[in-house]
């Protein structure tokens, strides 16, 4: 049967989710997201890991409203025919249509898988966002780290260490910034692509009921 490894859905993000609180909290235990955080100047690392989070929160609201349209496919399934009373959801739409053609439950099911596909546009559109964030950061950076000789008058021995300070502040930054838009943004298209793949099993268990199943008035 379609889509049985989207059955837990939810739980499936929630462990994937567990996860990556599991690697943050040993970057935090070793005390290098502090530093990370706290070396960053420019609070881009700031705002990417809050852009990040609330992401994540999208993520998980909609693979728990993947698992609800799931268990209204399971329960079609199991009952061996479409109910019309099905009240809710993307699958109501898609299955309460018993006089309907076979082509215009093509062209609804187009409809449906492709507005369900734009629900997954902004986190996609978030993801891109924090890789490109980390590129402005990069450029701040080496921009902190090459103030300090362009304020050079004359070469003082004495100035030698806190001119490598300052310039070590600004390459911090650089580092840091990308370095936290690489990962988060690798993380969530990770996270999406789970969406992703329990989203295209719906649609095909929707379609393949559509055309199996008898209407149970």
């Amino acid at each position: 049967m379609l889509g049985k490894s989207d059955e837990h859905l939810f739980l499936s993000a929630l462990i994937l989710l567990g996860l990556i609180f599991f690697g943050f909290f040993v970057l935090a235990n070793t005390g290098l997201l502090q530093l990370a955080l706290t070396s960053d100047r420019s609070m881009i690392s700031w705002a990417i890991l809050a852009l990040y989070s609330l992401a994540t929160l999208h993520w998980l609201f909609r693979a728990k409203a993947l698992d609800r349209e799931n268990a209204l496919c399971r329960s079609v399934e199991e009952s061996k025919s479409i109910s019309t009373d099905l009240d809710s959801g993307y699958v109501a739409l898609a299955l309460n249509t018993p006089t309907a053609s076979a082509a215009d439950r093509q062209h609804l099911l187009d409809t449906l898988g492709d507005e369900l596909t734009n629900t997954h546009a902004a986190g996609h559109f978030v993801a891109d966002l924090l890789l490109k964030l980390g590129l402005p950061g990069t450029v701040i950076g080496f921009i902190l780290m090459l103030l300090p000789i362009g304020e050079i008058d004359q070469f003082d021995p004495s100035l030698m260490q806190q001119l490598l300070a300052a310039m070590s502040g600004g390459m911090a930054v650089a580092l840091y910034t990308t370095l936290a838009g690489l990962v988060t943004s690798t993380l969530l298209k990770l996270q999406y692509y789970l969406l992703d793949s329990a989203l295209a099993n719906l649609i095909n268990r929707m379609a393949l009921l559509g055309t199996t199943q008898p209407i149970d008035g």
